[in-house]
């Protein structure tokens, strides 16, 4: 999914108002995860274990946040501003204002299942695990096929709440939706893991 990188193209006009630099596109990839070490997750991904591993900060990531942060407080209604701000927040480490961004951006469009599915990993990362479920919960009833959401719910129902039975459920249900997707081959690794047994149908 490469909505991060739409979105930061999509802000290089209206950021460029504000900015006489250039602002590059920063997509987060994800570090190899901790222990179970199965795949990395896609990008967007929580990775397995106790929580999300993040990459350094990027070179022109603390421009970008400032001329930003500068946007939303001339246009506190602007939606793809608020979303990036709070994809760079992720990507820094600064769990709660990433929350708090995503919340801005869910008060314009409350209907967004991959927001939803970030703020869920940074309320995973404050240690909010029923609100990351809420999240998740939410974006996969707005969007049935919407394999993030339920494969974070796996994610933090397995590591977070210790229910490995209803973590295989979430993830079976990854399977069930794309069989053939990275996502699902990343749910069936999961299942080994914590089962030590092969994922159903």
């Amino acid at each position: 999914m490469n909505r991060r990188s739409a979105v930061a193209l999509a802000l290089l006009s209206m950021l460029a108002l504000l900015s006489s630099s250039a602002l590059s596109g920063c997509k987060r990839q994800e570090a190899p995860p901790a222990p179970p070490p199965p795949p990395a997750p896609p990008t967007g991904m929580l990775p397995p274990g106790p929580g999300p591993a993040l990459p350094a900060l990027g070179a022109g990531v603390p421009q970008r946040i400032a001329v930003t942060e500068q946007l939303v407080a001339q246009d506190p209604k602007n939606l793809q501003a608020w979303i990036q701000l709070g994809n760079d927040y992720f990507d820094t480490h600064q769990a709660q204002k990433s929350v708090d961004a995503y919340a801005r951006a869910l008060a314009l469009d409350p209907n967004n299942p991959d927001v939803l599915t970030d703020q869920g990993v940074m309320y995973r990362d404050l240690g909010q695990f029923d609100k990351a479920l809420a999240n998740f919960e939410k974006a996969g009833k707005l969007n049935p096929r919407h394999l993030m959401s339920a494969y974070n719910t796996g994610v933090v129902l397995a590591y977070d709440k210790k229910d490995v039975k209803k973590a295989i459920e979430a993830w079976n249900r990854v399977i069930a939706i794309d069989p053939a997707s990275p996502t699902a081959a990343q749910a069936r690794s999961q299942i080994q893991a914590v089962s030590g047994r092969p994922p159903g149908p």
